[in-house]
């Protein structure tokens, strides 16, 4: 019978959305899925690569509960957030006295995850020295706990993922190349949110259902004409950032408040993007002030912020008293000036 530590890193595939809403209609995606079927009942490592919020954790627990390792532990180890420090002993584990303050054995994450799967995520960001020991487990499945001085043989499955270009990391010896060849044995490139725009009603209604069920609110109805306005939308944050979405229009209760706010930040982006072909750098803005493009994109940003000049400051990415020097230039209309910007009554 499973331990209380390994039952608390099991997965209910229930928890997961289902194949249409991870895959969608996309080819790419529907690729991904076939790679996935080709490679589940093997102990090959597996590299997921994909931009930030693209569901590369949730395509690793698809794959973990679609293999023979599904009534395994699935055990995720975040490598950007753990301390360097800290990120040893927790996979490893430690015997007790090792160092100051192992005051008894603790098991590693590599040995709660016996019989199932180890997930890396972000390996880019571990450390080379732990990279080392890394490579030795995947090389011949043996490691050892700190301070310990027998080895241990691991079974278990190693997932790996990343959002930053390991090639460049191994070029810039900032990632050692023998792992990177190591782990991209079999690789799943996951496809970001604004390349299956045709998957964005689906994954809406995912979220929607899922969310109001969490607050215990009715399920919000999106209009096509919200949709429409989604699916222009390049989904920076992808998946994660559409999530967020959803939240907020579970939370408010209306799509008004969403429409209105993702039309602003369209708004700032298309004027932003729309400077710097003809200027450059925003920093250079300061230089050409008085040039069409310059006031064109202050005025808009501020009126896609209803004129409020610390906000369009900041989505400016310059200082409000620089902002201010400009306003001198462009020349705000004097209807909108608060007033506060009117000179004091004599």
């Amino acid at each position: 019978m499973p331990s209380t530590l390994e039952q608390s890193h099991r997965i209910d595939p229930a928890e997961l959305p289902g194949e249409a809403v991870i895959f969608g209609r996309t080819a790419a995606m529907r690729e991904v899925q076939a790679t996935i079927e080709r490679v589940l009942n093997n102990d090959l490592p597996v590299l997921i690569r994909g931009e930030s919020g693209t569901g590369k954790e949730v395509t690793a627990k698809y794959l973990h509960t679609r293999s023979d390792r599904r009534d395994a532990p699935f055990v995720k180890v975040n490598c950007a957030a753990v301390p360097v420090g800290l990120l040893e002993s927790e996979l490893l584990g430690y015997e007790k006295g090792s160092f100051s303050g192992a005051s008894e054995t603790r098991l590693g994450l590599i040995e709660i995850a016996e019989g199932g799967t180890l997930f890396l995520d972000e390996i880019g960001d571990m450390d080379w020295a732990l990279q080392t020991k890394l490579l030795h487990l995947l090389q011949d499945g043996r490691y050892a706990r700190i301070g310990g001085r027998e080895e241990l043989q691991a079974n278990i499955r190693v997932i790996c993922s990343t959002n930053i270009d390991l090639e460049a990391a191994v070029e810039s010896r900032a990632f050692r190349q023998d792992l990177f060849y190591r782990i991209d044995v079999i690789r799943i490139q996951l496809v970001p949110l604004r390349e299956r725009i045709e998957d964005i009603p689906q994954l809406c209604d995912y979220f929607l259902q899922r969310l109001a069920k969490r607050y215990s609110k009715p399920t919000p109805q999106l209009t096509s004409a919200a949709v429409s306005l989604l699916k222009q939308w390049n989904w920076p944050g992808n998946l994660r950032e559409l999530e967020s979405w959803m939240e907020r229009n579970v939370i408010l209760g209306g799509e008004e408040a969403l429409t209105e706010e993702l039309s602003r930040q369209m708004t700032v982006a298309n004027a932003i993007s729309s400077l710097q072909p003809r200027i450059g750098h925003l920093q250079e803005v300061s230089r050409h002030a008085a040039s069409a493009a310059a006031r064109e994109v202050i005025l808009k940003v501020l009126q896609a912020n209803h004129w409020n000049r610390r906000k369009t400051a900041e989505e400016l990415n310059i200082s409000y008293r620089s902002l201010l020097d400009k306003l001198q230039d462009v020349a705000e209309p004097r209807q909108r000036k608060s007033r506060r910007d009117l000179p004091p009554k004599r």
